[in-house]
């Protein structure tokens, strides 16, 4: 099956990626003050792929949406398996940023949030591209 998409103009793309990425933090915000425990965790986990999809949308706008949620989960993937070396942890002892961004500890069932929040922000961005489509 081929993929025939038609892709909206790339600045309607960047400013709606970017819109979203802005919600994204602003979920994943409001998760970190009102949510606790596991449930805030696995959300966490899901927004940061989201917010990759979203940037990795706004950089190149004219990437299918299955490439950039291909994109986003391997750079999820990525950064968990970078907290097995230790150097995150060094880096978020002295940056709230690096922590943020690169967590500190490895947790295997990550790996599974950040595949099903990729799927679910694919599912979404291919949605959105066909009903632009559709006019």
């Amino acid at each position: 099956m081929t993929d025939t998409l038609v892709l909206p103009p790339p600045a309607r793309v960047r400013l709606a990626a970017l819109a979203a990425a802005v919600l994204t933090v602003a979920a994943g915000l409001a998760v970190t003050r009102v949510g606790g425990g596991e449930s805030a965790k696995v959300a966490g986990d899901c927004l940061y792929t989201v917010l990759l999809h979203t940037l990795i949308t706004a950089a190149a706008p004219r990437l299918r949406p299955r490439t950039a949620g291909a994109l986003a989960l391997g750079l999820s993937w990525c950064v968990e398996f970078a907290q097995l070396t230790g150097v995150p942890a060094d880096l978020a002892r002295h940056s709230l940023l690096a922590r943020l961004v690169l967590g500190t500890t490895f947790n295997a069932p990550d790996l599974l949030w950040y595949a099903v929040a990729a799927g679910c922000t694919t599912l979404v961005h291919t949605a959105l591209v066909r009903r632009t489509a559709r006019g």
